[in-house]
């Protein structure tokens, strides 16, 4: 089969490749270039991939392993697609999750749907530590990585359904020491390489340090539950709903942020009780599969969050309202919601909203 390879410069996209040739397939390296500025380490962590060292690294190993090795420029759509979405999606007061959109939009479904069209693959394999399979009666769906420490599947709860039958993760059954071992064995540079830690183009600064570079300062009040004001902010996206440190503020009791609003341009604060809720509204699914067939569903609300049991999901007319079976902490509107039947991604979308309970 002809196989195009998403090479990142890291060692899981290197080791991706070395399998799927060994196997015997016609492998194509694919890089996409996203920055023009290099690499950084800060405290001696990578603050950025997709960088000129990253397409260095990539071509190296393609070089070493004697497979053909293209980069492409995407740095405009990676732009508009998830940088920017990314800024908008601060400016609202909502939290978002780039990495969840960047699957969708660029570097994983739409690259899959492109290469399909420009160099006719037959599918595009990842480092993702995930799985897709046949599943009966579900069709091809992605599983959860067998390393949970590792497992990176919420990440693509958002890629389309049709996407799926284009995309391999040949890491999914491997754990992290698996994969650099067998890097190693092969004489990879990038055996030992460090992982980008970090949403890529915010090169070690904060989200709100990012965003306030590009829009100046916005200031307005930060007010207690109560009604009370108690200090002032530079701008509502330098915070996230239950966050603690660096709000600026005392009180008698430990406060969190509670809800934004950007109308107001008010960041809410209240005591720990007031960040659960047992509800929350998505305004779309993206089904991976069918409503009719899920069943003893659960939903992870963050990337390293626990999944929680759904006791109902009912369809209205803003979205679906998603009830669980006990309240869980900090819902926070922006921020990918992905549901589970055991270890099969179902399908996920955009929190809208925390709801109170009914």
């Amino acid at each position: 089969m002809r196989i195009a390879v998403g090479m990142s410069g890291g060692v899981d996209s290197s080791v991706t490749a070395l399998l799927l040739k060994e196997q015997g397939h016609e492998v194509i390296g694919v890089t996409l270039r996203f920055h023009t500025v290099e690499a950084c380490e800060i405290e001696g962590t990578h603050h950025i991939c997709c960088s000129p060292e990253d397409v260095r690294d990539a071509a190296k190993v393609a070089r070493k392993l004697g497979i053909p090795h293209i980069t492409v420029d995407w740095e405009r759509i990676f732009k508009e697609r998830v940088v920017d979405y990314f800024v908008e999606e601060y400016l609202k007061g909502r939290t978002p999750n780039p990495c969840a959109v960047c699957n969708r939009e660029v570097k994983t479904g739409f690259l899959a749907r492109y290469l399909r069209e420009v160099a006719e693959i037959d599918f595009l394999a990842t480092g993702h530590y995930a799985r897709v399979e046949e599943v009966e009666g579900l069709g091809r769906v992605i599983r959860r990585g067998v390393d949970r420490r590792r497992d990176q599947s919420y990440f693509l709860a958002l890629v389309r359904r049709e996407d799926l039958d284009l995309l391999l993760f040949p890491l999914g059954g491997m754990t992290k020491e698996e994969v650099r071992r067998i890097a190693e064995r092969a004489g990879l540079e990038v055996a030992r390489k460090r992982d980008s830690q970090e949403v890529c183009f915010l090169m070690g600064r904060s989200p709100g340090e990012f965003i306030e570079e590009r829009v100046g300062r916005r200031e307005g009040v930060i007010r207690h539950v109560s009604g009370k004001v108690l200090g002032r902010h530079r701008g509502i996206f330098h915070f996230t709903i239950g966050q603690r440190r660096g709000l600026g503020v005392s009180w008698e009791k430990p406060l969190y942020v509670i809800d934004i609003d950007p109308e107001t341009n008010t960041v809410l604060v209240g005591e720990e009780e007031f960040l659960y809720s047992d509800t929350l509204l998505v305004r779309d699914i993206n089904f991976h599969v069918p409503l009719e067939k899920w069943s003893n569903v659960s939903a992870q609300i963050r990337y390293r969050s626990d999944p929680v049991p759904v006791e109902r999901i009912e369809r209205t007319p803003d979205g679906y309202r998603v009830k669980f079976s006990r309240e869980v902490r900090g819902i926070t509107p922006g921020q990918v919601v992905a549901f589970y039947m055991g270890d099969v991604l179902l399908g996920g979308g955009v929190i809208e909203a925390s709801l109170d309970g009914g």
